[in-house]
């Protein structure tokens, strides 16, 4: 028979169908947050695998077997099962005996790119071979989505065995690696040994790269290529300037002939270079509140700084940077690939801001936005500008929940910036399962924008 609301009422009145409904009702699924910590697993220096413990029942059966029977047969072969225990346990040990790791770290690297750690293991022993060997990362492993491991399977005696493994990075700073571990169970799997060798090496993980529109670059150096805003340099080979008095050991190419056949006197034509647009980046990073949505916002918000800052160093534009880092750290306006490295480090150590707020980040660079400078504002903020003042002034504000910076900058997919920030500034998770929105934003300091904008 079909349970209907009819029967219900019909044989439990109103009990009925409120079991009904509570059977019918769909509770919603709410996600459970994903632990921020990377479960980091160390193996004990001896221990047993399954196989093993089975071994051993096995081979204790067979002596109590040889002890009540007193059979000379049972009695060798509990004896042999024995000695192949020991030296299972000999071997490993002779395995894993002058056995030396080395860490090649990539170059570069940031969170949520892929990057290939190499581990060269260097075999010292003049006979014995080492192989089925596992290496566990003890420290530094918070750095990555999982626990670095690699498994080596032969290197012979007196050479050199190299075992490449890829890992995502999942936080950005400086990252220190130093214990690790080796274990093998060879030959034959009984017994598991573990050694925990030390050697220190460091890995800086830049923030989240992602890809940044050109609209956002033309917008850029629009704002350096009108009226005062260009800057002309002297002796360049871009546009004609003037003339003057020709100077000794000066390039004879730019004479102006027919104006030193009038003057009587040798004069060259001064040429000017038109410098590129120089941009300053601006990164507010205060924290209003320590819960989790408000953490995110800021790490978006360092990682769309970095993404500008690496596309305009690539396109040829000279870029600074300003921001708080337990004091003011200004990077002044430069060029090339180690300037743009300087720039990713700083904002990967940045700490966390609960002093400089963003009043004190525009006052403090209110005399290099008039220097013609074209400034570019992140901020996790809502400030909305108005085109009237975005157009009596070089200022680029990209707050980093609006629609127009998702626009502007697209991430990997993989990124989660609920755990981009160091392991230190990781916010309690607790009353996070529920959290659905952002947290409110404080209120926006609009006189500080209005001020820097209608320079």
């Amino acid at each position: 028979m079909s349970i209907t609301k009819s029967n219900l009422m019909r044989d439990y009145r109103p009990r009925g169908l409120t079991a009904l409904r509570r059977l019918t009702m769909r509770r919603p699924i709410v996600p459970k947050p994903l632990d921020p910590i990377t479960p980091i697993r160390r193996k004990p220096s001896v221990d047993f695998s399954l196989t093993g413990l089975v071994y051993c029942s096995m081979m204790m059966f067979m002596g109590v077997a040889a002890v009540n029977s007193q059979a000379n047969l049972l009695f060798g072969v509990f004896g042999l099962m024995i000695g192949i225990l020991m030296i299972s346990a000999t071997v490993c040990r002779v395995v894993l005996l002058k056995l030396r790791v080395e860490r090649v770290l990539p170059d570069q690297t940031a969170v949520g790119q892929r990057a290939v750690i190499q581990y060269r293991f260097f075999n010292s022993k003049r006979l014995w071979p080492s192989l089925s060997v596992c290496l566990a990362e003890l420290d530094g492993g918070e750095a990555f989505t999982k626990q670095p491991h690699a498994y080596m399977l032969h290197a012979a005696p007196g050479m050199t065995a190299t075992v490449p493994i890829e890992v995502i990075p999942k936080r950005r700073g400086l990252h220190h690696l130093g214990n690790h571990q080796l274990s093998t169970s060879f030959p034959f799997g009984f017994i598991k040994r573990a050694l925990v060798r030390r050697q220190n090496d460091q890995l800086m993980i830049y923030p989240a790269i992602g890809a940044v529109s050109p609209r956002l670059l033309s917008m850029c150096r629009s704002a350096e290529r009108g009226g005062a805003n260009m800057k002309p340099r002297r002796d360049g080979m871009d546009e004609f300037f003037g003339v003057k008095e020709f100077r000794e050991g000066e390039n004879p190419r730019w004479i102006h002939w027919k104006r030193s056949a009038h003057a009587g006197k040798l004069i060259s034509k001064e040429m000017v270079q038109i410098s590129p647009p120089r941009l300053l980046i601006l990164v507010d990073t205060y924290l209003a509140d320590s819960t989790l949505p408000t953490h995110r916002a800021v790490e978006k918000c360092i990682a769309m700084a970095a993404s500008l800052a690496n596309r305009a160093l690539d396109s040829g534009m000279t870029v600074g940077l300003s921001v708080w880092a337990d004091g003011w750290t200004v990077i002044p306006l430069q060029r090339g690939k180690r300037h743009c490295r300087d720039i990713l480090a700083t904002l990967a150590q940045l700490p966390a801001n609960r002093t400089c707020t963003l009043s004190m980040l525009l006052t403090q660079n209110y005399a290099m936005v008039r220097d013609s400078v074209t400034p570019v504002l992140f901020t996790p903020q809502q400030i909305q500008v108005g085109m009237g003042e975005q157009m009596r002034g070089p200022l680029v504000v990209v707050a980093v929940d609006s629609d127009r910076a998702n626009a502007w900058f697209s991430f990997n997919p993989d990124v989660d910036f609920d755990r981009c920030m160091p392991a230190d500034q990781q916010p309690s998770m607790k009353g996070a399962r529920f959290s659905v929105g952002p947290a409110a934003a404080p209120p926006v300091p609009t006189d500080a924008v209005r001020q820097v904008v209608s320079t």
